[in-house]
């Protein structure tokens, strides 16, 4: 049983940005956290070109379209509302969040995997789609490539479109850079491996490694752990199941050690 305020007075870092960050703060206060929060990465829509447009006016010949997260969901549906397309193919999905967005916007998914990574997710998805099937799968412009290789080496024709953008906020480079070298930040927590690049190079930048020795870590997701390891950072926290609250809860169950 956790203690109701395993987080008592912690400066936790919440990489998101406006829109993105409130349930992440409210679980961190929920647990008598600070939440501190710094979005470590931001998303822009790409301008619309002629590839995208023309999967969007012929949605109907497709067999399936993937969400990998609920950013791909909003950018996808800021281009054309859901009431201008006519009929929709089977909605896949990664994550427990994209699946929240998608019923937002009055649709439903017809595949969820058992865990929110790309590998679990092939494995799981590959039973229910035929040889030569059409699928969509629009993405972000740093978005892996693993579903797409997989599913092609499979015999699916692939459309995979980049919709957005990943960046970070430059307001966000001081203000972390200053934070971290007050030693104002107790718990630093990765949600990608955007997040982890994001912030090692303002680290890098400012010269502040030895800051981070102060730091517990937490993360969600095999790949962030990878991308941690990397750079040579410890990982003190990280669930088996990939989502904030587990992330939050896996972190103070280090805490109560």
């Amino acid at each position: 049983m956790l203690k109701p305020y395993g987080l008592k007075d912690k400066k936790v870092l919440v990489p998101r940005g406006t829109g993105q960050a409130k349930s992440f703060s409210q679980l961190v206060e929920k647990y008598g956290g600070i939440s501190i929060e710094i979005p470590l990465i931001a998303f822009r829509p790409i301008e619309i070109n002629q590839r995208l447009q023309t999967a969007m006016d012929q949605i109907d010949t497709y067999d399936w379209i993937i969400f990998t997260s609920n950013v791909t969901v909003e950018t996808f549906f800021s281009f054309k509302k859901k009431e201008e397309f006519g009929s929709f193919p089977k909605i896949a999905v990664i994550g427990k969040k994209t699946e929240e967005v998608l019923n937002e916007f009055g649709l439903h998914a017809e595949f969820v995997p058992s865990a929110y990574v790309a590998e679990v997710f092939v494995e799981e998805f590959l039973p229910f789609v035929e040889k030569g099937s059409k699928i969509l799968l629009p993405k972000g412009n740093l978005a892996r490539e693993y579903i797409a290789s997989s599913l092609i080496h499979n015999g699916s024709y692939v459309d995979e479109i980049v919709i957005y953008e990943t960046y970070m906020p430059n307001e966000s480079r001081e203000k972390l850079a200053g934070m971290l070298s007050a030693g104002e930040l107790d718990i630093l927590m990765f949600t990608s491996p955007s997040t982890v690049d994001h912030l090692m190079s303002v680290v890098q930048e400012y010269k502040l490694e030895s800051h981070l020795e102060q730091c517990i870590i937490g993360c969600i997701g095999p790949v962030t752990e990878k991308k941690l390891l990397s750079y040579g950072l410890p990982i003190h926290a990280s669930p088996e199941e990939y989502t904030v609250k587990e992330m939050i809860k896996s972190t103070i169950k280090y805490l109560e050690k």
